[in-house]
């Protein structure tokens, strides 16, 4: 009976649809790093494919001249989630704190985030679709969380207001 259990598990698993999967493959180009020097920060993030096929987005946060963050965004036609109810994600962090930010539409200001506590180890993430909570510059907005109707943008950003290097490797984004 576990093996039947095992095998439906590792069934759904492969067939659960990817938003992203790492690869040596992987054009770094489709991910775009955007710091606080869009608004006169110094924090200074990179984001690149190391040689496991892993997303690596890692550099140094500065709260010189009023920064604090530093993000990297996939864009992508939108594609429909309201199937789904869950993102999962395989990733290997540095026991810093990340928001998970998703967009419905590239013409939202807004995103719907989610923090992720990461634990140093390579680690499975399942973050509830319908926790996500819509912001905007840092401020909770008072709208209904994730509509988990479409997506368009995925991004990672640390922000914890703190002088601190960073690194999150990424393997896998799917949908359950």
């Amino acid at each position: 009976m576990k093996a039947l259990i095992l095998s439906i598990n590792l069934l759904l698993m492969a067939t659960a649809p990817l938003i992203f999967d790492f690869s040596t493959d992987t054009d770094p180009a489709a991910w775009r790093v955007v710091d606080d020097v869009v608004m006169g920060g110094r924090s200074d993030g990179h984001f690149s494919i190391n040689e496991a096929g892993n997303g690596v987005f890692a550099g140094k946060v500065s709260l010189e001249n009023n920064g604090g963050f530093s993000s990297v965004r996939h864009r992508f036609e939108a594609k429909p989630v309201d199937e789904y109810t869950h993102c999962v994600i395989r990733l290997k962090g540095d026991g810093r704190r990340y928001q998970l930010r998703f967009k419905s539409s590239l013409n939202d200001a807004h995103s719907y985030i989610y923090y992720i506590t990461t634990s140093g180890e390579w680690e499975e993430i399942t973050v509830p679709l319908a926790e996500m909570y819509p912001t905007f510059r840092g401020r909770k907005l008072r709208m209904p969380n994730y509509p988990g109707e479409q997506l368009a943008e995925i991004a990672f950003l640390i922000g914890n207001k703190e002088a601190e290097p960073f690194r999150l490797e990424l393997d896998y984004l799917r949908l359950e």
